[in-house]
């Protein structure tokens, strides 16, 4: 079987993250064009208005508290150093085999073995693990997991995930407002002529389907970024035994019960769901692509 290089995985899992994310840009255009078209005239421009103020306040905040924010969406508890000593010990040595400082260490309370690590840039990040895990992994085990989570935060993903979970939220706010102006506008601007009716048509269903499509690009997206997290781990342990046991043993989870916004952040898919719907890659096949490397 051939074996796999982790170098070219991580090149090539980058550049099929960029082209789905400029597929996401290019939805957002497109429903920014098609609702002009429908609304027109003075309707146009209160939702414009209204959509950048929004927009504006939910990137700036979304971007600087999503490491705030994903760890109270799990009630996390920062993680004392003489308890989890392993713990840090752990993310230390991590840290230096990387070169990215040591984040902040977080523990929520939950028996199931799960991880995330979150933040704008590796300055800014945070690393928080189950309970579970730390209970029930080896220590070479819990050591590929958060060599996992240390490649989010090196490979800057952290940060690619916040931003494209934010311009997903954008094209959804903006659908929800154009959806909403047509209920209070009773339909009036361009929509009196026939061509207008037409673009409403089109402005409707796209204003629709625009958020369900750019979801299933997110969780996409998200699959590609755990393949190339799993390849940078090896590149950092020189090893994927700890990892693929630790996969092997997060296989018996049962489904936890976390917000939708920060499901794609943990090192496992949280719920048990379809793959078309599933945030991260099937457990089988990562641990295949592991084994080949």
């Amino acid at each position: 079987m051939e074996r796999v290089s982790f170098y070219d995985e991580i090149a090539r899992n980058k550049r099929n993250s960029f082209f789905l994310l400029t597929f996401v840009f290019i939805v957002l255009l497109l429903l920014t064009y098609v609702i002009g078209l429908a609304v027109g005239g003075d309707y146009f421009f209160i939702i414009l208005v209204f959509g950048t103020i929004i927009s504006i306040l939910y990137v700036v905040g979304g971007y600087y508290n999503s490491h705030k924010l994903a760890i109270a969406s799990v009630s996390g508890k920062l993680a004392d150093g003489s308890q989890y000593h392993q713990y840090h010990n752990i993310v230390e040595g991590l840290s230096l085999a990387s070169g990215v400082p040591k984040p902040k260490l977080y523990v929520m309370n939950n028996p199931q073995i799960n991880a995330f690590a979150s933040g704008r840039n590796p300055e800014n990040a945070v690393i928080c693990v189950t309970t579970g895990a730390l209970e029930n992994l080896s220590k070479q085990e819990l050591e590929g997991v958060l060599a996992h989570e240390m490649s989010h935060i090196a490979n800057y993903d952290i940060r690619f995930m916040t931003l494209t979970a934010i311009l997903v939220g954008m094209i959804s706010i903006i659908a929800q407002i154009f959806l909403r102006s047509l209920w209070y506008g009773g339909g009036r601007g361009s929509s009196n002529d026939k061509d207008g009716a037409i673009w409403m048509v089109v402005g409707i269903a796209l204003a629709i389907l625009a958020p369900i499509v750019v979801a299933l690009v997110q969780l996409a997206i998200s699959r590609k970024r755990e393949y190339a997290a799993d390849s940078s781990a090896v590149k950092f342990m020189r090893t994927p035994t700890g990892l693929i046991n630790a996969l092997k043993k997060i296989g018996g989870n049962k489904p936890m019960k976390v917000s939708g916004a920060v499901a794609p952040l943990f090192i496992a898919n949280p719920s048990k769901t379809k793959e078309l719907f599933m945030t991260h890659p099937p457990l089988e096949k990562r641990i295949a692509r592991l084994e080949r490397m």
